[in-house]
């Protein structure tokens, strides 16, 4: 196990006094963190990030993102270079003992597939038997990738590449039958990096579960507080009924339920180490979960995602705050 940063138990307090907070995302995934040309980072995971640095400062803007291949993005936390993966990781077992971090909630669940090129005819991942796959090292996918076609007494051959870039290179130009990573990475892969280089299709099987959601280091449960509140708080904001378009008017709202989630009656921010009107600076800045679901992987995104398994729990999803009480 890696050593930990000699003032791990006061990332809260040193966030605060530099004044902004570090991110590990994406080196570019459209929907969940992409940077254009002009560096402006988007993406359902900058969001998040994001929405931290408004809890903690009230500004969206005081943040840092440092771009982080699949192998990196630990290295990154451990060291203390970041502050929080907030980077499509799937939350594990040995990750959270071995590597010594905390998932703070899940921001997206997901599961793995295999996306071929449409001319291949291939229908089925079972259809795969000797495939060349091209797939990151460092990876749960990885592991996946073996259990699956070991399950199915197939073979295949990896073309292992760290820098997805690269790896979309080489599927793009035919150096592998298929590529395998979480869906919603093939899918943000095909609108962003691979648009225009041929027509893809993501084969129907899911062989994984992949519970993507922010890191942080054992040793600072304020800090962890705070990073999973964030995150509730804006699946709370949705149940409740209060996006960036209405929370203005919530904030008149004589719910007392809403009146304590806003900051008007006084109590969560206190709880967590920040301004009482946090939830409502996130949800008026940022907005709720859907609000940044639909922006950035929605049916109107090139993306095209359904909520699936992201929608509520009441409308037959998994997402379901943590009780504000």
């Amino acid at each position: 196990m890696a050593a930990l940063p000699a003032w791990a138990g006061q990332t809260f307090d040193a966030v605060k006094a530099k004044g902004f907070v570090q991110c590990a995302v994406n080196t570019g995934l459209a929907g969940f963190s992409f940077a254009d040309s002009q560096g402006k980072w988007t993406g359902l995971d900058v969001d998040l990030c994001k929405a931290i640095a408004v809890a903690m400062f009230g500004d969206a803007e005081k943040v840092k993102f440092t771009p982080t291949t699949a192998q990196q993005r630990f290295v990154a936390l451990q060291s203390g270079e970041v502050d929080v993966i907030t980077r499509n990781a799937t939350q594990t077992l040995l990750r959270d003992t071995q590597l010594g971090f905390n998932g703070a909630g899940v921001n997206f669940y997901d599961g793995q597939g295999f996306m071929v090129p449409a001319k291949s005819g291939i229908t089925s991942a079972l259809k795969l038997d000797g495939a060349t796959v091209c797939v990151q090292p460092g990876t749960t996918t990885e592991l996946n990738l073996a259990d699956y076609f070991r399950r199915h007494k197939m073979t295949f051959k990896p073309v292992l590449i760290d820098k997805l870039d690269e790896l979309l290179q080489a599927f793009a130009s035919g150096r592998c039958d298929t590529y395998t990573t979480d869906a919603s990475g093939l899918a943000g892969s095909r609108a962003g990096q691979l648009s225009g280089k041929g027509d893809y299709v993501i084969l129907p099987e899911r062989i994984s579960k992949e519970p993507l959601g922010p890191m942080v280091r054992h040793g600072d449960d304020q800090w962890f507080d705070l990073v999973r509140f964030v995150l509730d708080g804006m699946i709370e904001a949705e149940e409740l009924g209060i996006n960036q378009a209405n929370v203005d008017e919530m904030l008149k709202s004589d719910d007392p339920v809403i009146k304590r989630f806003l900051g008007v009656t006084p109590g969560y921010g206190k709880a967590v180490g920040v301004d009482e009107a946090w939830m409502y600076k996130i949800v008026k800045q940022i907005g709720n979960y859907g609000d940044s679901f639909e922006r950035n992987v929605g049916k109107s995104t090139p993306l095209k995602l359904e909520r699936g398994l992201n929608a509520l729990w009441t409308n037959g999803g998994l997402m379901y705050a943590i009780p504000f009480r």
